[in-house]
């Protein structure tokens, strides 16, 4: 079973410059250094606030257990970096609002941070780009990134499939489904254990 560590309500909402500073030090030094053509598009507040106008918004922290994270790995179809994740759980007017996940992985040789919402069935709700320090040209025009919505991760989630490629911006396209794909299956895992712990007890 995961362990989750007490929440910290609008942790990100509370925090913009802390949050902002994390970022930038997190693309710059995550994998390789930062080129000019770096460029940050939102802070976490900032997508936050997007995705959840007005809500209420906890930051979990959970450590994945071997289990957990082999099964994600396997679900997704790709590897996890971490076993620490922070899922940020909206509240909207008394109602699950979505949860968001940030994630960030190497395009091509250089790094970029999305932002991926799961809404409360299980699909993605939104992707919002972050930051991408690779050229712009290798950066998808932003209803690219609408044919994510709805989506829910199986076989056909993925490039050729569900998702159309885009010219010019092939990498790209391949690192934000498989993006799309870890946080859904993170989100299931995580949504597996936590029905198993309200299960009664023999």
């Amino acid at each position: 079973m995961s362990r989750l560590q007490p929440t910290h309500r609008r942790f990100f909402l509370h925090r913009p410059f802390a949050v902002a500073a994390v970022l930038a030090t997190v693309l710059v030094s995550g994998f390789v250094p930062a080129r000019a053509h770096a460029k940050v598009f939102l802070s976490g507040d900032e997508a936050l606030e997007l995705a959840f106008p007005g809500c209420d918004i906890d930051r979990q922290t959970v450590f994945l257990t071997d289990e957990q994270r082999t099964e994600v790995e396997k679900r997704a179809s790709s590897k996890l970096d971490t076993s620490i994740v922070h899922p940020y759980v909206a509240t909207c007017e008394g109602k699950p609002g979505g949860t968001a996940y940030f994630d960030k992985h190497r395009v091509r040789t250089l790094p970029e941070a999305l932002m991926i919402v799961v809404d409360p069935e299980g699909r993605i709700g939104r992707i919002e780009v972050l930051a991408f320090n690779e050229p712009e040209d290798y950066l998808p025009r932003g209803a690219w990134y609408d044919q994510f919505k709805g989506k829910k991760l199986s076989e056909e989630l993925a490039l050729k499939k569900d998702i159309r490629g885009i010219s010019g911006a092939t990498l790209t396209a391949r690192a934000t489904t498989e993006a799309a794909r870890r946080v859904l299956a993170l989100h299931a895992v995580l949504g597996s254990t936590d029905q198993d712990a309200k299960k009664p007890q023999p």
